[in-house]
């Protein structure tokens, strides 16, 4: 199949693929991003069980394997009365690993914020909630921005995941299996979309780095 009839064929199916693909990255990325804060906002509390349940969420989603959730969410929750459909499904797998990793990101931020800042803001009578929304939070976002864009690229990529389950539409690497299935496209099918994945995680790259340089902390 050459190039011309590929998207002649599929192209209108490669627009709704990338488009369905951004959307998740954007909708999964957001969720992940809410969700990591307040998991490390527990990580760093007074409360020693918030601790610890942070930790623990930490420990369990960045060390089970994201297809093995989404099969979970997908094949196994319909038996427990809980049906999501096939979107849902990805986005929500994707937030819970990624947000674990997000956590990690921002604890490293914070790890970056000097004690002294923060004695000095205990000495002026802040509560934790104060230093966290004026002092740490802050300064965390602007430290872990680098660190954030990679994370996007990477949520990107495991919205790939969606092949597995009969999405639609779908997304880039779920259409590349469809492709081949309904007809011999060779390996142009996978060269397109790694093209798509290539070129939007460049562009990330480029934003997340425009944005370090104008928000970094210099010490």
């Amino acid at each position: 199949m050459s190039l011309q009839q590929l998207f002649s064929t599929y192209g209108g199916m490669y627009v709704k693929a990338y488009a369905a693909t951004l959307e998740m990255t954007v909708v999964s990325f957001v969720g992940a991003m809410v969700l990591a804060l307040l998991v490390t906002i527990a990580r760093v509390c007074p409360i020693s069980p918030l601790r610890r349940l942070g930790d623990f969420y930490v420990q369990v989603f960045r060390n089970v394997a994201t297809i093995s959730l989404l099969i979970i969410f997908y094949y196994a929750f319909p038996y427990l009365g809980i049906v999501w459909n096939e979107m849902t499904c990805v986005i929500v797998t994707t937030i819970l690993v990624a947000a674990s990793f997000g956590s990690e990101n921002f604890m490293s931020g914070i790890n970056t914020i000097g004690v002294g800042q923060i004695e000095a803001a205990r000495s002026l009578g802040l509560s934790f909630g104060q230093i966290l929304r004026q002092v740490v939070i802050p300064q965390a976002l602007r430290s872990a921005v680098l660190p954030m864009t990679n994370l996007l690229v990477a949520v990107m990529l495991t919205t790939a995941i969606g092949s597995q389950v009969p999405l639609n539409p779908q997304e880039l690497t779920g259409l590349v299996s469809y492709i081949n299935t309904m007809s011999v496209g060779g390996i142009l099918p996978f060269a397109v979309s790694a093209l798509l994945y290539a070129g939007t995680a460049f562009l990330i790259g480029l934003a997340g780095n425009a944005i370090d340089k104008r928000v970094r902390i210099l010490r």
